[in-house]
Formats: structure tokens, C-alpha cells, sequence
């Protein structure tokens, strides 16, 4: 009651310069974030500008240094007049320009982040950059994506399974698979129960990394393919610390099943393609001029569409079970090409 009655008889002009006293520290910094960057810097009559047009605030000059100061106190890092002779910046954004441009390309990317949702992320990403940064995304790097989801149910998958592998509970989920109408339906009758440890990104994509009764080792589900997910408070017993991505990187294409030993003979042009899919710890020997011997431990379901997909460049030649099992599926093939 106190503080109502002394705001109210107190003068009008007086609690307008208190609230833009209060206000304007903030305000600047946000100028400074939209407003400015190494290329476009602010004197102090375009600070006040844009405080007065942008949010009703008037300051004089020495308010204005002091106002810097204040946020250089806060370990905002605002580049000295003296430096350039021209005017401020602010020069420790919360993201660099470069970064920004990454994670913005990255979203666009991503065909299982919706349209929708990726405006709302791209947006917040791009208001931490200065208004020039931002048009040379928009103008320069932003084409847009076709292919992705029209409905996004990542993102609270996402935020569902964290918190069962946080929390140390099981999960309740349908999985599904697109029929030849490209709907999703679901895999099994029954839904599945799973112990969630980890999320891991391979081949572009998320997945869930668990245990359950029925396997040995790690199952793994894509986290796009999850409906209908619940958390189930029944604690999960501690496993011992493992290595998903070790799982994952190897269980090519993400099939479930056994790993072997594998010998490839490939040609040297597609090198790079083997690195960045087996990582570079993988055996590779060079043979000749022209191929090197590739030795992996992985998943032979994946090797036999690796295979197929490098036909041309790639021969298995162990284990001979699986050489002959290819050579079958490449008969059948040319049969069916004939």
C-alpha cells in the first residue's frame, strides 16, 4: 500500500525516467545484438535513435557510456571507440555468425523436422545474429526442403524418451513402417516395452538406443517411427557403461543382428565414402595402384546392400558365405534386367 501511494503522488516525468533507467541497459543490449556486428557499428547518436523509435526511450549521451559500461561490467564484450574511431558492437554474440549459419543449414536439412518447426528454431537462431547476418542467410543459404515431414512427432519423442533415460524408467511405444500408401502403420500388433539408454544420430537420423528381455545386446528403434509414447515407472536395472555409437556405427544401415568380420576389396575412389561410414579406426590395406582391402567387424545385412550400392567399385571377399550369397542376389538381378 505504501508502494502504491508513493508511486502514485510521485511526479510523472520522474517515474517515466525511473522505468527507462531501469529498462534501457536491457534495451541496448538488444540493439547491440540486432543492430550491430564487426562490419556495422553504432555511434551513440544511432544508439539513441534506436532506443527512442525502437522503445520509447530517451538517454542522454554520458547515460548512453554508462549504460555501456554497465554491460561491459556483465562480461558483454563491447568493442572501444578508440579501437576503430567510428563507433560500438558487440563482439561475444551468444553464437558466431559461422555457427548460426551451421546449425540453420543442419535444421533445414533435417527431413524429420517439420516446416513448421523449423521456422520457430531457424528464427530463434537467426534473432541472435545482427538484421545484415541475417539477410545474407536469407538471401545467400536458405533454399527450401521438399522433403520434409509435414507433422512433426520428434520433438516430443525426444523430450519423452530424455526424460525415461534421466529418470531410469521403461517405456511403452507403437512402432511403425510405411505401407505402399506412405502411411505409417504400425510393425507389430502389440506395442513394445523398452529400457531407453541412449540416443545416438546415425545416417542422418535419430534413434533409440535400448535393452529389453527378449535380446542379448543393444535393439535400437528410429525415434521418427515412435507413436503413442508413454513412460512407465518401473526403474530399469544399471548396465554396465557401453558404447552406443560403437553399436550403432557398425550396424550398418541400422539393421539388428550379429556382426562379422568382413574383408571388402574396393577401389580407391571411394575412399572417403568407406571413412566417413566405418570412421577412420577401420583397417584399411592398400593392395594396388588402383584398390585397397577394407577389414570391418559389421552387420552382413548391411554390407549386402553396401554392396549392391557400390557395385561397381566394391567385391566381398569374406566371409564366402556371404560372397556367395551376393553373387546370387546379382544373378537374380540380371535375370530380372533381362
Amino acid at each position: 500500500m505504501l508502494n502504491s501511494i508513493y508511486t502514485k503522488n510521485m511526479p510523472i516525468c520522474y517515474t517515466k525516467n525511473m522505468a527507462e533507467k531501469k529498462h534501457s541497459v536491457l534495451a541496448l543490449l538488444k540493439i547491440f545484438i540486432e543492430h550491430s556486428d564487426m562490419e556495422h557499428l553504432l555511434t551513440v547518436k544511432d544508439i539513441q535513435r534506436y532506443l527512442d523509435v525502437e522503445y520509447g526511450i530517451k538517454l542522454e549521451r554520458r547515460t548512453v557510456y554508462s549504460n555501456i559500461e554497465m554491460l561491459r561490467a556483465a562480461d558483454y564484450q563491447i568493442s572501444e571507440y578508440g579501437d576503430n574511431g567510428r563507433g560500438y558492437y558487440l563482439e561475444n554474440k551468444q553464437f558466431e555468425k559461422g555457427e548460426v549459419l551451421l546449425l540453420c543449414n543442419i535444421i533445414h536439412a533435417s527431413h524429420l523436422i517439420s516446416k513448421k518447426e523449423s521456422k520457430i528454431l531457424v528464427d530463434k537462431l537467426l534473432k541472435t545474429i545482427s538484421k545484415y547476418e541475417r539477410k545474407e542467410y536469407v538471401d545467400n543459404v536458405y533454399l527450401q526442403n521438399e522433403q520434409k515431414v509435414d507433422v512433426n512427432q520428434l520433438q516430443y519423442n525426444m523430450d519423452l524418451i530424455s526424460s525415461a533415460i534421466k529418470d531410469h524408467y521403461k517405456i511403452h511405444f507403437t512402432y511403425n513402417h510405411y505401407d505402399v500408401n506412405k502411411k505409417l502403420i504400425p510393425t507389430e500388433k502389440s506395442p513394445y516395452t523398452i529400457e531407453p539408454r541412449y540416443i545416438v544420430y546415425c545416417d542422418s537420423r535419430p534413434y533409440l538406443i535400448g535393452t529389453d528381455l527378449k535380446h542379448y545386446d543393444f535393439v535400437h528403434y528410429r525415434m521418427d517411427r515412435i507413436t503413442d509414447a508413454t513412460i512407465i515407472e518401473e526403474v530399469v536395472k544399471p548396465i554396465s557403461k557401453k558404447d552406443a555409437y560403437e553399436y550403432a556405427k557398425n550396424m550398418l544401415f541400422m539393421f539388428s543382428g550379429e556382426k562379422e568380420n568382413i574383408v571388402l576389396r574396393c577401389k580407391n575412389n571411394i575412399i572417403d565414402h568407406m571413412i566417413d561410414m566405418f570412421g577412420k579406426d577401420c583397417v584399411i590395406i592398400p593392395k594396388d595402384d588402383d584398390t585397397f582391402e577394407l577389414r570391418i567387424n559389421a552387420n552382413p545385412r548391411g554390407i549386402k546392400i553396401l554392396a549392391q550400392q557400390y557395385i561397381d567399385s566394391m567385391v566381398v571377399m569374406e566371409p564366402k558365405s556371404l560372397k556367395e550369397e551376393i553373387k546370387e542376389i546379382i544373378k537374380k538381378a540380371m535375370n530380372k534386367y533381362r
